[in-house]
């Protein structure tokens, strides 16, 4: 098996990545896959709190977070990213120091179900002005879609059932 197989996500807020990625950890552990999650909220409270959310900030937190993945691949099978990753340019750093072993996945749905979810309420918050940096939904905060994702995922239309069942497929196709 390969070791430290890297599965960067990249979706909107609310889009359900974490939500995959902690049940898809399940799924592979249940296997006897050993599986980190770096899950982006989590690395800013706990390593990044020191990052806002300004395109120079949003950067340098996934420049940092490639970092931790080329450190923790050395301890794990799988390492599933589940970040927003707004930017290609990025994507495409965390690719070329991550590959062999990296897969890009990108988890989307309309605005208007992310909206409707609005786990967090930021989507609330920023329709009523309080802030104005939302990833993909505040004018001067822009998402660019990946081109060419190895694995596409649309929570909008597919259960988070049917999204664990078709990323842990993809995954394990890729470990055997």
């Amino acid at each position: 098996m390969n070791k430290g197989l890297v599965f960067w996500f990249s979706g909107l807020s609310g889009v359900g990545k974490t939500t995959t990625a902690n049940l898809v950890r399940k799924r592979l552990n249940a296997r006897g896959y050993n599986v980190s999650v770096l899950d982006g909220d989590e690395i800013r409270e706990r390593i990044h709190k020191h990052l806002g959310f300004s395109e120079l900030e949003i950067k340098e937190n996934n420049k940092l977070i490639v970092e931790l993945c080329m450190t923790e691949r050395n301890n794990v099978d799988i390492i599933l990213v589940p970040i927003i990753s707004p930017y290609a340019e990025y994507r495409a750093i965390a690719r070329h120091k991550l590959s062999p072993g990296f897969f890009e996945i990108h988890f989307f749905a309309k605005i208007s179900i992310l909206e409707n979810r609005d786990t967090k309420g930021l989507y609330a918050r920023a329709r009523a002005g309080e802030i104005d940096n939302l990833i993909g939904y505040s004018p001067n905060s822009p998402y660019e879609p990946p081109e060419a994702p190895d694995l596409m995922i649309d929570t909008g239309t597919i259960s988070i059932n049917e999204a664990c069942k078709n990323l842990s497929s993809f995954i394990l196709e890729r470990v055997s």
